[in-house]
């Protein structure tokens, strides 16, 4: 039997050279949980991993006993893909590579552009800023088939959130429309969420929003005053949301501002 979205305590495939390891980290940030990925040719010995995931001794060893562990690759900084590295590379002893030299063990740092041949697989390293700054995207392919590994730039079901720290909204744009132009007809694997067919429709969907989101600010703006706070956007535009949201919320927005304010 085919297992579905969310899966926990499994290695579950889901392309011939694609598993995710699901891990229990469940939130409304996290959605189901974090997604760790495992590359490999099938006729290939060994592997890639994307993202280690949240430091949960089950989750590791699961990840671990996946298959001969070659390399590690990181999405971005946040510590629900990254806070299990160390304990990864305690037991598989396999490089990690990142854009960000801190995230890094024992390797180079990533180079958007760069193409890597492991496990059998051909990996282009995709710059895809906005979410994070140093957010990355892994075209992976074999034997004539790819997918696009997003990370959080596109999840599996509902929206992304711009981190509020070194988000950056317009940069985000930019990489939703370099999936478009260039993934159209390939699946995606997210951070969070189920699998997605076809990443490109859902990078316009994902565009169409943000632009709907920043005709709602706009107009709060008008009736706000240009000197409005985020917390009272959110207040104004999310008043039917459900309050927990609103924090999330709220940072989104935050980056928003800061997106029209600097094109005022």
């Amino acid at each position: 039997m085919r297992l579905e979205h969310p899966a926990y305590g499994v290695i579950r495939e889901v392309t011939p050279f694609a598993s995710v390891v699901l891990a229990d980290n469940p939130s409304h940030m996290t959605l189901d949980g974090t997604n760790t990925w495992v590359l490999r040719d099938p006729r290939s010995s060994r592997s890639v991993v994307v993202d280690p995931g949240p430091d949960d001794a089950e989750h590791v060893r699961r990840v671990a006993a996946a298959g001969s562990i070659e390399l590690i690759l990181i999405t971005h900084r946040h510590i629900d893909h990254t806070e299990a590295i160390d304990s990864l590379v305690g037991l598989v002893q396999a490089p990690v590579r990142a854009l960000r030299p801190d995230d890094c063990r024992d390797a180079d740092p990533l180079a958007p552009g760069e193409r890597i041949n492991v496990a059998g697989l051909t990996i282009e390293v995709v710059s895809a800023p906005g979410h994070t700054a140093d957010s990355l995207m892994f075209r992976a392919g074999a034997a004539g088939e790819a997918a696009l590994l997003t990370g959080d730039t596109i999840l599996g079901r509902g929206t992304t959130v711009l981190d509020a720290h070194d988000g950056d909204l317009g940069d985000y744009l930019n990489t939703l429309r370099t999936i478009i132009e260039a993934a159209d007809g390939i699946p995606g694997l997210p951070g969070h969420g189920p699998e997605i067919d076809n990443v490109a429709p859902v990078a316009r969907e994902y565009l169409a929003h943000r632009e709907e989101r920043l005709d709602q600010i706009r107009d709060a703006l008008r009736v706000l005053g240009a000197g409005a706070s985020a917390r009272e956007i959110v207040e104004h535009v999310y008043a039917d949301v459900d309050r927990h949201l609103w924090p999330a919320a709220e940072a989104s927005v935050h980056v928003q501002l800061t997106y029209l304010r600097q094109r005022a």
